[in-house]
């Protein structure tokens, strides 16, 4: 009964193609009843026009329930009004629905009068979203969420529970990252497997060439049914001649979960880093947390470029800690790749002690240091039997601004690229290598920006760290230049 909307078949009735209708088959032919809807793919997939679909259904439909609320939410009012548009134009091009129900558009409303149900679309930046009571509540692109909670999805799925048997469905592309609320809701239906969850994924597998027409069927089930073809390879072929364009591509048309926003390493090239390494001559990068939050001490042979991560974390709160940053934390304490110290804060008494064992068995030659938290590890480091001139003489002040990190940034990068890594697939280590995020000032200098990464990336500032000092100890140049910036702030301060 819904007419086309947009495009050259406008008013004609829609015609579902048939991953739409397993869509529909899989969340209301569900023997265990549905009640939360995961669809994700990339883009261009008719996601709003499926929508719109979805909320006449329930508004108008064999679905719909006397005096019921129904709501769409987006992130933007520029989205949220987009889906309002394509459900009201459906309706207004079909003299029966239009019988029905009365479109709103300055509030974005659908209300049908047979029914007393309503439709409205909401946005993240609405005035409010309390007082609410949907049956159905569509989520859209959700992956354009950061990080694990948002306010707007708390607030209507937390208004559902007055409804006996509400729905939510969520159809969007995938999030960048493993920490965002999209991938953790996905990845919760993947590993519980609880029956009134229903996944619809279509993605492309990271190790496949992304650039290959098969690979973006796997993301795409419209692709030889109503997309644009020619569109889509142009895209494909731009970015395999620009990377800076791959990982948008990658997680818009091939509907995986790559950061967009500068990342400074891509998921392949880290991959293809992946082996163990060995080593012998070593230099380090230690970056020092200010109380609770990881420590991060990265080895690195630029002889072998081999890699070894070392991470400390406070023991007590850990599983606290694991379930706000979404990562595995206490998992990792037991695998053997984090330690803990006792209490809350990490005590840099153990830290100093792996330190003096380290320079007693290994041949370090430098480690490289953010110097803020320095003057509290020096004491300790005494304690533990290092002398002054020692650690003077081993332990190298490195600046964290854009004169220090931005040549130590293009050091590990060409070592990265050019497969010159040996990292071992340390899992921590990834996740700060997949959470780095570059932060560039007008003359173009880079550094690793904590404040716009999706989490921890205290192990990869260690690792530019330990490339640099490595680089300018074995060629006597000088890789990361005196940051003038950060001398001016110590004596100011």
């Amino acid at each position: 009964m819904i007419p086309m909307p947009d495009g050259p078949k406008v008013g004609h009735l829609i015609q579902l193609a048939e991953f739409m209708k397993e869509d529909l088959r899989a969340i209301y032919d569900n023997p265990h009843g549905t009640r939360r809807a995961l669809i994700s793919r990339g883009r261009k997939n008719a996601k709003t026009t499926e929508t719109a679909c979805l909320l006449l259904l329930h508004l108008a439909g064999p679905e719909s329930k006397d005096n019921t609320e129904v709501y769409s939410a987006a992130m933007s009012r520029d989205q949220a009004a987009i889906v309002y548009r394509i459900a009201a134009k459906m309706v207004r091009l079909s003299e029966r629905l239009l019988e029905s129900i009365v479109p709103r558009d300055t509030i974005k409303e659908l209300y049908c009068r047979e029914y007393g149900t309503l439709y409205r679309a909401l946005s993240a930046d609405a005035a409010t979203t309390y007082g609410l009571n949907p049956a159905l509540v569509i989520h859209d692109e959700l992956g354009q969420v950061k990080g694990p909670m948002h306010a707007l999805y708390e607030a209507l799925e937390t208004a559902t529970a007055a409804q006996s048997d509400p729905l939510s469905v969520v159809i969007s592309t995938q999030a960048p990252t493993d920490g965002d609320l999209l991938s953790v809701l996905i990845d919760d239906a993947m590993e519980s497997h609880e029956p009134t969850t229903v996944l619809r994924l279509n993605t492309a597998p990271m190790e496949l060439d992304p650039f290959d027409v098969e690979t973006i069927r796997l993301a795409n089930p419209a692709f030889d049914v109503f997309m644009n073809q020619s569109e889509v390879l142009k895209m494909a072929e731009q970015a395999r001649r620009m990377p800076s364009r791959e990982s948008s591509y990658r997680n818009l048309v091939l509907n995986q979960r790559v950061e967009v926003s500068n990342p400074f390493v891509t998921r392949a090239v880290w991959e293809a880093n992946g082996e163990e390494g060995t080593l012998r001559t070593i230099y380090g990068g230690l970056d020092l947390s200010e109380t609770n939050d990881l420590t991060a001490l990265v080895l690195y042979d630029p002889h072998t470029g081999g890699v070894e991560p070392h991470f400390w974390l406070p023991s007590e709160g850990l599983q606290e800690r694991a379930r706000q940053d979404r990562v595995p934390y206490d998992v990792w304490a037991e695998q053997g790749y984090l330690r803990t110290t006792p209490g809350r804060s990490v005590e840099y008494e153990f830290v100093a002690q792996f330190l003096f064992d380290l320079f007693q068995s290994r041949d370090i030659r430098k480690i490289a240091f953010d110097r803020w938290n320095m003057k509290h590890l020096r004491p300790w480091l005494i304690k533990a039997g290092l002398s002054e001139t020692f650690i003077d003489d081993r332990f190298v002040n490195f600046g964290q601004g854009f004169q220090s990190m931005s040549p130590a940034l293009r050091n590990l990068e060409s070592l990265l690229l050019n497969q010159k890594i040996f990292h071992g697939g340390h899992p921590i280590l990834r996740m700060c290598a997949m959470n780095s995020v570059v932060r560039m000032d007008p003359a173009g200098s880079r550094k690793l920006d904590k404040g716009k990464s999706r989490g921890r990336i205290d192990g990869m500032v260690s690792l530019a760290m330990a490339s640099a000092v490595a680089s300018e100890d074995q060629h006597e140049k000088q890789v990361y230049p005196v940051d003038l910036d950060s001398i001016l702030e110590g004596h100011a301060a």
